[in-house]
């Protein structure tokens, strides 16, 4: 049975339009965009003009989430210039055209988008084949034409735009945007659900902050117990100006409040720009003053505004408008190409409609450095010019001797190892880049991260990307490992390692690495960069020592656990029956295994405490009992399985707990959860149904210790056996009910079969043929059966265990030897591990009344898979190199640095300055003391040199010595102790 069929008919018949879309490939993007929207997308034909650094930026976003076609545009030739940000070009193609060589390139990301170069002018006719435009490097006059041109005629115009340390951005969504998911969306409704009683069906609330307002309840019946209230993002209406209307009067997004006169001088300075440029047919030079005050004459001659201007950030302006950074682009052509995604996709709030960003913080602070001369930043016809333009030749010296450490090779890290290509980090003599990555590559890596191909499936990360970089720019000094950096590595990353280096970038998904890592860099005091992404979220963080507080300080490790009792017995919410699930199948398929194995071959393996003993018992004690010899054997087990967990459990705690004392119970109050219907199910009459045997008219299945009686309509109920259940199917999707269970058994029957070596069948008919003579006890509930509500109860379990252990067969005549069954990788959905995991997830939720999750969302949940898309995690990548910017100048003022947080799908960005280092007196996490390793004798010192230096130099005593988990010393050891432990060198 496929994973598909357990999301049942309806999503079958929903899911049907989506065949062509690629899960493999696009798994992790799907849960950021959702199935409706990607299928949206690939209807969309996008259009990005030019062919620089922000362009191609943009383009390899867009091909990456798999629009319909993409066509690239530049009619002019590349420039050594171009190689500071346009990783697609080589000094090879230095006098050929930009598109054309890009072309190349760009179609590799993606087989299912076709990518077309294109050099001749945008006429009308041309660009009315597009849905989406978006212009860089161009004109004003052109940005003019096109917008007007787009606006009239339904066609997504985007504008993006970088002149040195500044950028814009302008999105006109075709006049009137219809978006389905609006994130700010006022007021706010919800859906009131799968409540007894009140309404029998869903119906719509209006909330607000700290309230629901249902309406008229003149019609409903009185309330009983149960429902949910889910929110509704409702779709929204949008309306744009074209370019035309909005330039002297715009709507700037704002990401700092205090900036607003900033930013509507960079405004009237690029409206400048366009204006030098058509007078000059050039760019100001850069640090010319003459120049500067050429454009400063044109802002102040600029028609139609009213705000004020600041001359000082025109002439600044001017001074760096000739240069092209790569991280720069990276952020603004990541921002464009999530707005196209907007257009395309219909999905998330677009850009309202200015938006200018700035990084002038990563020039070097004035009290500290030498001003940057007209000399210092001219062009020397080096690949570097666009970036020496703005930071000077020095500085692009100082970069090349840079050591740096990036651990992780996956999605940020190939964004970071791409902007250090492109910068010269560690291009020159004595630079070096160490990449480390544990991982290799697989399919769902080449939707993000970029420097991958298809033919590099399977091979390690680092290499691959440290070869990619190398092939981007010669020059970088880049080495490849693939060892996980952790205590077992650290002779290899000790003491030479870390202190021949100038700073960590950390791309790392794992927050226990990335405090491991951040521990390393207080150790040797290097300065650390960390970022991260999920969805179109991203934050990006600078830990500079003696400056900011450290990585472990900032960060919050508290990993979300939910009590066992709520697990056990009173699920909630879908997350709780999935960790019930997978519980479940480490239980059955791995831990007994594990369990019998070791009870077989070791005599000690039930000399532990007596909670961890019960419960080992327990899962041997089951597992000889119930060894299989055949496969309808384990179709049976898989059958008494389910009945066990889905209907006698069930039927069990509803007689412990009846629903009025679950409401009541203040045991049950205690364990934190709150009440859930509980619903004993009948196992679905079509999981016995062999089809070539039955009709359509009413029958009787006898099974599971009693009769179900099945009517045309579907409705039905379970009699005999001393149980009678109604059983209401209107609120069930019958097809979604036989799939699950049945997907449920067949899945059981596998994983058993594999664990007990026996061959496993196919044949979904003779199981179900199985189902049919299977004749179950009835259930007859337990007296007396204490069920505990709390952890605490749980644990006093220790009187249980020697009744256990004597049902135990010895060792000796046994011979057996079980498969454990580990959890598969993410994106393996061949052995049933997830099919049985989603299946029992379901199933439970049913039992509760909780609402059932998808494939994809259990599958997500349950691998704890981090949703990706491609755009966000290139906006964070250059964000941390502008942090890297100025940790190689050296800044000193806590102000110099920023923590970054953006959201794309709003947008949002926001910055703030770092957190100041945590502080103690004076003493901070950066301090140490510094001790010689050696006696004023040259001998090598021992502990009581150590100790008795402290008290001589510092006027410490020394009380307790600790490394790591290790006492070294402790002043109230005896002094037998003391003496030979301060011997020790």
């Amino acid at each position: 049975l496929s994973p598909m069929c357990l999301l049942g008919r309806s999503r079958m018949n929903a899911l049907e339009s989506h065949l062509e879309i690629d899960e493999g490939l696009y798994s992790r993007q799907i849960y950021v965009l959702g199935y409706d929207a990607m299928q949206r997308m690939t209807g969309s034909s996008v259009l990005v003009s030019g062919m620089k650094g922000v362009g191609v930026e943009t383009a390899k976003n867009i091909i990456l989430a798999g629009v319909k076609s993409v066509t690239v545009h530049d009619q002019g030739d590349a420039q050594w210039s171009d190689l500071s940000s346009q990783f697609f070009l080589s000094e090879g193609d230095v006098g050929q055209n930009r598109a054309v060589v890009s072309q190349r390139h760009l179609a590799e990301l993606n087989s299912y988008v076709p990518v077309v170069a294109y050099t001749e002018e945008l006429s009308e006719k041309f660009l009315s084949a597009f849905q989406v435009v978006v212009l860089t490097n161009s004109s004003l006059e052109e940005q003019l034409r096109i917008s007007d041109f787009c606006h009239a005629n339904n066609i997504c115009f985007i504008l993006a735009d970088t002149k040195g340390l500044d950028t814009l951005g302008v999105g006109d969504s075709a006049g009137v945007m219809h978006c389905s998911e609006h994130l700010r969306c006022q007021p706010s409704w919800c859906v009131l659900d799968r409540s007894r009683g009140v309404c029998p069906d869903p119906c719509a609330v209006s909330a607000g902050p700290y309230h629901l307002e249902i309406g008229d309840t003149t019609t409903f019946s009185p309330y009983h117990r149960g429902g949910t209230i889910t929110q509704v993002k409702m779709p929204q209406t949008h309306s744009y100006e074209p370019l035309s209307a909005t330039l002297t009067h715009p709507k700037i997004k704002i990401k700092d409040k205090g900036k607003l006169t900033h930013y509507c001088t960079l405004h009237m300075a690029f409206q400048a720009l366009h204006a030098f440029q058509s007078k000059m047919g050039r760019l100001p030079r850069p640090r010319n003053q003459v120049d500067a005050d050429r454009l400063l004459e044109l802002a102040q001659d600029l028609a139609g505004w009213q705000a004020p201007l600041d001359e000082e950030l025109v002439r600044a302006f001017a001074a760096v408008s000739a240069g092209d950074l790569s991280p720069i682009n990276a952020v603004i052509g990541a921002m464009a190409a999530q707005e196209v995604l907007k257009a395309a996709s219909g999905k998330f709030t677009p850009l309202d409609q200015w938006f200018y960003f700035d990084a002038w913080e990563c020039l070097p602070e004035q009290e500290h450095s030498v001003p940057l001369s007209e000399q210092d930043c001219a062009p020397r016809g080096s690949r570097y010019d666009g970036q020496i333009a703005v930071f000077g030749a020095d500085f692009q010296e100082r970069l090349g001797q840079q050591k740096y450490f990036v651990v992780g090779a996956g999605a940020i890290g190939c964004e970071l190892l791409k902007n250090f290509g492109m910068i010269g980090l560690a291009a020159g003599k004595g630079g070096r880049i160490t990449v480390t990555d544990m991982d290799t590559i697989e399919r769902s890596n080449l939707n993000r991260q970029f420097l991958f191909r298809p033919q590099d499936v399977s091979k390690q990360k680092s290499e691959v990307a440290a070869a990619a970089v190398r092939h981007m720019n010669p020059y970088t000094n880049v080495t490849a490992h693939q060892d996980c950096l952790g205590p077992d590595t650290e002779q290899l990353y000790g003491d030479n390692f870390f202190l021949g280096l100038d700073g960590v970038a950390t791309a790392l998904d794992n927050p226990q690495a990335r405090v491991y890592v951040g521990e390393r860099c207080v150790q040797y005091l290097k300065p650390l960069l960390d970022s991260g992404t999920e969805g179109t979220k991203g934050h990006v963080q600078v830990f500079v020592p003696f400056l900011t507080e450290s990585y472990g300080h900032a960060m919050d490790l508290a990993e979300k656990t939910y009590p066992l009792c709520t697990l056990r017995h009173f699920p909630t919410a879908i997350q709780h029956t999935l960790q019930w699930a997978r519980d479940q199948f480490e239980g059955l398929f791995k831990k007994s295994a594990e369990n019998v194995n070791s009870f077989l071959q070791d005599s000690n393996f039930l000399k532990v405490s007596g909670g961890e003993a019960l419960e080992k018992l327990e899962l041997v004690h089951s597992s000889l009992q119930e060894k299989p010899l055949s496969w309808g054997e384990c179709v049976a087990w898989a059958r008494r399985l389910w009945e066990q967990l889905f209907r006698n459990d069930i039927q069990q705690l509803l007689y412990n707990f009846p629903p009025d004392h679950v409401r009541h119970s203040p045991s049950y109050r205690k364990s934190g959860s709150s009440p859930s219907p509980l619903f004993p199910l009948p196992l679905a009459a079509a999981c016995y149904t062999v089809p070539q045997l039955y009709g359509e008219n009413n029958m009787s299945i006898y099974g599971g210790g009693g009769v179900y009686v099945a009517g045309r309509s579907g409705g039905g109920y379970w009699v005999g056996g001393g149980v009678h259940v109604a059983v209401d199917t209107t609120s069930v999707d019958p097809g979604c009910l036989q799939d699950t269970h049945m997907a449920f058994i067949l899945a059981a029957s596998r994983l058993f079969a594999q664990t007990h070596r026996l061959q496993v069948s196919g044949d979904e008919v003779a199981a179900r043929q199985v189902l049919l003579v299977l004749c179950l006890p009835p259930f007859q509930p337990c007296q007396g059966l204490h069920i505990p509500t709390t952890d605490q109860e749980l644990k006093e379990t220790s009187d249980t265990v020697v009744m256990s252990q004597c049902k135990i067969p010895s060792p000796p005549p046994l011979n057996l030897s079980l498969i454990p069954l580990s959890l598969a990788p993410q994106d393996d959905n061949s052995n049933f591990h997830l099919n049985f995991i989603v299946a029992a997830s379901n199933l439970r939720a049913e039992n509760y009344g909780i609402p059932t999750a998808d494939w994809l969302q259990s599958k997500r949940i349950v691998g704890r898979i981090v949703p990706a898309i491609a755009t966000t995690t290139a906006a964070v990548a250059g964000l941390v190199c502008l942090e890297l910017y100025k940790l190689v100048w050296g800044h000193k003022d806590l102000g110099s640095y920023r923590q970054s947080f953006l959201r794309l799908a709003e947008p949002i960005f926001s910055v703030s300055l770092p957190h100041s280092q945590f502080c103690q007196k004076t003493w901070t996490c950066w301090d140490r003391i510094e001790v010689p390793g050696v006696t004023g004798s040259g001998e090598e010192m021992t502990l009581g040199d150590l100790r008795d230096h402290l008290q001589k130099e510092h006027g410490l005593a020394l009380r307790m010595l600790l490394y790591r988990e290790a006492v070294l010393y402790a002043a109230f050891w005896s002094s037998e102790k003391l003496k030979e432990q301060l011997a020790n060198r």
